[in-house]
């Protein structure tokens, strides 16, 4: 099996290569570009597996190429990991409402950034699609789209029709933070006019009727929410 191949796109250099040396020390591909125009042209020569895309980047920034990456179907579906210095949470409310997959927050730890890595490839390789319409059973939970019924252990819960798309959308890819916005343009249809805090009172629902088995639906502060990678233990 070839390695998996990341594209670091990076401006500063003693950063690049210190993600480059990480990557490549755990048996990863890596390639480098120090700009955003450099970095599109990159994936152009030949589309990696995953991209970690700083957003501070000199001309073409990294929203930016993650909005041109995620608007090409070639490149669509190519996981993005953005690493940011900004404390700002509004570019990376942004980056994730583009598609961006992760975010890594500057100073990080090499062999976090590496285990961010191998998750979101993990998943990537994994990841069913919603539209697949194959059952899903995630510890104590099973989502059977088909038959548009929620399990918890050999319960029937009863959600409504937003709750339960709600739901499967972020169960078909376990561990990947969606904004409220992709969210509610999943469950609603993107031309609905509501507000983004809607979004919390169907997840408090939803985990009102998980029960004790509530955590799997965890919120990301300032971001969104994620169904968990691990079944709850209780």
């Amino acid at each position: 099996m070839p390695k998996p191949r990341v594209l670091i796109v990076e401006d500063e250099a003693d950063i690049r290569e210190l993600i480059e040396y990480a990557l490549t020390r755990e048996g990863l591909e890596a390639e480098t570009a120090a700009d955003g125009t450099a970095g599109l042209a990159a994936v152009r020569r030949r589309v990696p597996d995953l991209v970690l895309l700083d957003l501070m980047l000199p001309g073409v920034d990294g929203l930016e190429v993650c909005r041109r990456l995620k608007a090409d179907d070639a490149t669509s579906k190519v996981p993005i990991i953005m690493v940011t210095a900004k404390g700002d949470e509004s570019d990376v409310v942004l980056g994730l409402g583009l598609g961006a997959d992760d975010y890594v927050a500057k100073p990080f730890s090499p062999k976090e950034l590496v285990a961010r890595v191998q998750a979101v490839l993990r998943r990537s390789r994994s990841a069913t699609s919603v539209n697949d319409k194959q059952v899903i059973d995630h510890g104590p939970v099973r989502i059977d789209p088909n038959r548009h019924k929620v399990f918890v252990l050999d319960d029937e819960v009863p959600l409504t029709a937003t709750e339960f798309r709600i739901l499967l959308y972020l169960a078909s890819r376990p561990g990947r933070v969606f904004s409220r916005d992709q969210i509610l343009a999943f469950a609603l249809g993107p031309n609905t006019i509501v507000t983004d805090r809607s979004v919390d009172v169907h997840i408090r629902a939803i985990r009102k009727k998980l029960g004790e088995h509530r955590d799997l639906v965890e919120t990301v502060r300032g971001i969104g929410y994620r169904f968990s990678e691990e079944p709850a233990v209780h």
